[in-house]
């Protein structure tokens, strides 16, 4: 199965739940919890080391708002691009955030994910 064959509505029933879990466990700073939903290829080429100085370090990476506002869908190849816009509770203004899912093995996995 293909996931840009899903409606829009079918992605977001699963990729809501997803960004959810990614915003709480980066404001924990619970590297375990935040990469289980990740691809076998991005874990391969995450740094652990420098992810978990971003959780430390980063102010925004561990003050995000729990709410967020969903800005539209992109689908590309065997992908699905969902950006939010996405607030902090410490810092002024709004960042766009990316979360890209395709299957793996069957289910949907994270093949990418930033806010900037």
């Amino acid at each position: 199965m293909n996931i840009t064959e899903h409606t829009d509505e079918e992605i977001l029933a699963i990729s809501d739940p997803m960004w959810d879990d990614l915003v709480r466990y980066s404001n924990k700073g619970d590297y375990g919890k935040f990469i289980r939903k990740f691809s076998y290829s991005l874990l391969l080429g995450l740094n652990e080391v420098e992810v978990g100085k971003q959780f430390v370090k980063s102010e925004l990476t561990r003050n995000l708002s729990e709410e967020r506002d969903y800005l539209g869908i992109i689908r590309r190849g065997e992908h699905v691009t969902v950006l939010y816009r996405q607030r902090s509770t410490k810092k002024e203004g709004e960042w766009l955030g990316r979360l890209v899912l395709g299957y793996e093995n069957g289910e949907v996995k994270i093949f990418g994910a930033s806010i900037f």
